[in-house]
């Protein structure tokens, strides 16, 4: 305890018996308010994270003991040893406490003492202890407990168990104190020490499953995920119940950790201390989780002064991810020793080194220098690396080739030789031909390179893709940092080679199509290389990144060629099927040019998928897939066929208009089916599926049939059909109704005002003025729309804008103000700026069409609001795709004049832009490109 403190508390926290329990707590408040704001000075001023954490412990530790000392002079009644003791537990018990910890403390009792006589001290600690701690605002977890009982719940509770591992004496009776720290001494190193470990590393085990199995999340938890403090905790635990330590520096004395690994354990821990008393000082409640739009701010807080935002935060973060890894590491390391150790059960104390000795006589196999036992892969000696440096790459080929797991000595040993990686082993061609097997080895490539990565190989091997280390991607959907994110795509590509799910079956089948299926490893491993350099053109960036890597690798002219295209346009699919009509052929001749043929189609094809789905869980879903699929197949025609495709489409229509007349659809005449044929383009039916032509030409014949009832064909009610599609997980809502001024823009409102998310739609009309438009719709979290209330709602708010000509705007605003997300307000997300709002028009050439490109924080009644301004500008929507992704909106809009006749001249689309622009970002200034 600081002397400015026992100084401080001397003054203000001088309690005696006779003093009432308000002057108390006006005293402790004023004493903690003064040493809190001293405590948060001293952060700010760069000290520790656990000497703040020890003095956040001091200050509590004086507080406790004046608040306590009157009622333990009570309950002595002039005895010199009182019967209570004020114990510590858990993080407290350590002394690391944040800012917002909680606050765990037992009333220890000795045996002895009568229940009657014990339910009266209890009661007596509650009214002038506790209740004054609880009017503090301090988070209290308490117990009373004779020594008996803590013996006893330990024995059922492992939570229990650990807590009071951890237990300091801070006042009452030392010889209660003394007398229990004996006993439960005796009792956690006695008392099957191996079950204890067991449990703690299924607990160790499962949590980190829980938080992705990585440390790379972009989102991380520092203290229960990966390599976060209760990793580097659950360490001494196990330590203390095994070896009876008592502090972490007899790790080195036993043998079970370097000085450099203890040295750098502890280092790591002391720096994500530091930044949860950051995160403990920004917020108001008790929280671990490092969100994306706390780090700018916690970033600068610690020091990292960065001008750009973006920036600051890939430093802080690669600082944070460095030290949760070398937690994650060691705290490994730790726990396999020790789980060895508990082999030998003569031996209470048993060092690493000898249980390593005893394990050398099993049978084993020689290879290059390791030694093969069971699954797991050693050195036969420390100076491997030493007589052949290109042995640590080498090491990971014999791993993938025998199936075997490192052992945590061999890698230990890689770590310390990593210096060896020289540019001369980086250049060596025997090195490159190891790692080239490495990445030729169909459906076995993630182990190796996860493997190489964790111990620092691939980072050093391929000092072109290290870059990607710790990388923060300032993207709501990407859950990962860049190279997880690059190791996870590899891990998709092995599973399309190996594993039985339906979904990898098409994409395994395209790809053993190709000449050379396992060139796929090379691109995913290199595709985001660019991003080392910036996220803006890191397609492009990357193909001269990867250059060099490829001479190494020995590719020949023509493969690194199609390594190039991969990498240049590894987008450029998913951009295509996001934005622009697939059922449009200049969609897919456009497409088509781009790739030139089906061997890179199908590269492409399998790329897109494995990128995809390697950014997020939740990111690829059966809608997408279906898009995805789309323009693959009707590029692989395009390619296949060539000049032929146009011939084909015609037949195709002759067959669907055959088809349509001989099905004899109910209601509906030979000449109204001829009617629809001649009214409508050619594509629509090359692009709609027979049974929704159908559906659509029932659904004329009852609007149509509504004419002879309807005053006014303005009033003409809209005839609206719902279907589920539970392969993509999305509603089709098709809607029949005489075109009108604004259609669009009034349905979306409809739509907006129902809850219900758009994802795409179809907007056409036939040459007599009816339109028939098809929504994608879902329910938000829900998919399909299932609830009846919803779609009556939708086609109340259709009735209203086309019928009644209801402005639903006004309702649109109420409905936004109750649920307005918070995700992205600029008050709580610094990060928003990497997300610039922007809106392009442009004329796209190869597509004939002029595109209006939204992208924007997501809100509701957005896509109303856009629309209705493209209507106002005197545009009609001809298609439009609504994305959204983690509350970031990314709209394509294909519009045409309103008068058919009129040029869509520069200054009427600039006036469009200005307009959306200001719907999206009144301050900005937007972009537009034609």
């Amino acid at each position: 305890m600081s002397s400015r403190t026992a100084t401080h508390a001397r003054q203000k926290l001088a309690f005696t018996a006779e003093d009432s329990l308000a002057k108390r707590l006006a005293a402790c408040k004023r004493f903690l308010r003064l040493e809190s704001e001293m405590i948060r000075m001293r952060h700010r001023g760069g000290e520790s994270g656990l000497r703040i954490a020890q003095a956040r412990s001091n200050v509590v530790d004086v507080l406790l003991q004046r608040l306590i000392a009157p009622a333990l002079q009570q309950l002595a009644n002039g005895d010199r040893d009182p019967a209570a003791t004020l114990v510590a537990l858990g993080g407290y018990g350590r002394a690391e406490l944040c800012p917002l910890s909680d606050i765990d403390i037992m009333f220890l009792f000795p045996d002895s003492v009568k229940e009657a006589r014990l339910k009266e001290m209890q009661q007596k600690l509650t009214d002038e202890v506790l209740y004054t701690l609880w009017d503090l605002g301090l988070k209290i977890g308490h117990s009373f407990r004779t020594i008996s009982d803590t013996l006893t719940e330990a024995r059922s509770d492992i939570q229990t168990k650990t807590s009071l591992l951890e237990a300091r004496y801070l006042a009452g009776s030392e010889n209660t104190y003394r007398t229990f720290a004996q006993a439960y001494r005796n009792f956690f190193l006695k008392e099957n020490p191996k079950g204890y470990i067991s449990a703690r590393l299924e607990d160790q085990a499962s949590r980190r499953k829980k938080f992705g199995d990585t440390v790379f999340l972009q989102e991380p938890d520092i203290k229960n995920g990966v390599g976060g403090l209760r990793d580097f905790q659950n360490a001494i635990w196990m330590a203390r119940v095994k070896l009876g330590i008592t502090t972490a520096d007899e790790l080195v004395e036993m043998a079970y950790l370097k000085p450099g690994e203890l040295r750098d354990f502890r280092q790591a821990y002391n720096f994500l201390l530091r930044v949860r008393n950051q995160l403990h000082f920004e917020s108001k409640k008790p929280t671990d989780a490092l969100n994306l739009e706390k780090q700018p701010r916690i970033a600068r807080a610690l020091g990292y002064d960065q001008r750009d935002l973006l920036e600051r935060v890939e430093a802080f973060m690669r600082d944070y991810y460095r030290a949760a890894q070398t937690i994650y590491r060691i705290s490994r390391l730790l726990e396999h020793r020790l789980a060895l150790a508990t082999e030998n059960p003569e031996k209470t104390k048993v060092s690493f080194k000898e249980v390593i000795r005893a394990r050398r006589h099993d049978r084993s196999k020689r290879l290059d220098g390791f030694i093969l036992r069971g699954r797991e892969l050693a050195a036969e000696n420390d100076d491997v690396f030493q007589d052949d440096p290109i042995r640590l790459v080498r090491v990971f080929r014999h791993a993938q080739q025998l199936n075997a797991q490192l052992d945590f000595e061999l890698g230990n040993l890689i770590r310390e030789n990593l210096p060896k990686l020289t540019r001369k082993v980086v250049q060596s061609h025997d090195a490159n031909r190891s790692f080239r097997a490495i990445l030729n080895d169909i459906g076995r490539v993630y182990p190796a390179l996860r493997a190489m990565h964790e111990h620092g190989v691939l980072g050093r091997f391929v000092p072109e893709w290290d870059g990607l280390t710790c990388l923060v991607q300032h993207e709501y959907y990407h859950r990962y940092t860049a190279d997880v994110h690059t190791l996870n795509t590899i891990l998709e590509l092995d599973r399309v080679f190996t594993d039985p799910e339906k979904i990898y079956s098409r994409y395994r089948f395209e790809l053993r199509e190709t000449s050379l299926p396992e060139l796929l490893y090379t691109v995913l491993l290199l595709h985001d290389v660019g991003k080392g350099d910036g996220i803006e053109n890191h397609a492009e960036v990357g193909v001269r990144i990867a250059e060099p890597v490829l001479g190494r690798l020995g590719y020949d002219e023509p493969q690194r060629e199609v390594i190039r295209f991969l990498v240049k346009n590894h987008l450029t699919m998913a951009r295509f099927w996001q934005k622009f009509d697939l059922d449009d052929p200049k969609t897919t001749a456009a497409f088509a040019e781009i790739v030139g043929d089906a061997e890179r189609l199908r590269y492409l094809y399998v790329h897109t998928f494995c990128d995809a789905r390697a950014t997020a869980a939740t990111l690829w879903n059966g809608y997408k897939d279906t898009l995805h699929t789309t323009l693959f197949r009707n590029t692989a025609e395009h390619i296949e066929h060539g000049g032929a495709v146009a011939r084909q489409e015609a037949k195709r229509f002759e067959m669907t208009k055959k088809d349509l007349l001989s099905r004899k659809i109910p209601e509906v005449s030979e000449e109204e089916v001829n009617a629809h044929f001649s009214l409508l383009p050619e594509r629509y039916f090359i692009y709609t599926e027979n049974d929704e032509i159908a559906l659509h030409l029932q659904m004329v014949n009852r609007l149509l049939k509504t004419i002879i009832a309807t005053d006014a064909v303005g009033s003409l009610k809209p005839i609206i059909e719902w279907r589920d599609d539970l392969e993509r997980s999305l509603t089709v809502v098709n809607i029949v109704t005489w075109d009108r001024a604004g259609l669009f823009y009034k349905l979306a409102g409809a739509f907006s005002l129902a809850g219900l998310n758009i994802h795409t739609a179809k907007i056409i009309s036939r040459s007599d003025h009816i339109a028939i438009d098809t929504f994608y719709v879902a329910e938000p979290g829900r998919g399909v729309v299932q609830n009846q209330k919803v779609m009556d709602q939708f086609q109340k708010n259709v009735h209203q804008a086309l019928i009644s000509n209801k402005d639903l705007y006004p309702e649109i605003v109420v409905q936004a103000r109750k649920s307005q997300s918070k995700l992205f307000s600029g008050d709580e997300n610094p990060l928003l700026a990497s997300f610039t709002p922007s809106v392009d028009v442009y004329h796209e050439l190869s597509l004939q069409r002029t595109i209006v490109e939204v992208q924007t924080p997501d809100q509701i009644g957005l896509l109303y609001q856009v629309s209705k301004a493209i209507y106002d500008h005197g545009f009609d929507i001809t298609f439009a795709r609504i994305n959204t992704e983690r509350g970031l909106a990314i709209d394509t809009f294909y519009i045409e004049n309103a008068d058919k006749d009129a040029v869509a001249e520069v200054g009427r689309l600039e006036d469009l832009r200005d307009t959306i622009g200001r719907i999206i970002a009144p301050e900005q200034k937007q972009v537009v490109h034609f």
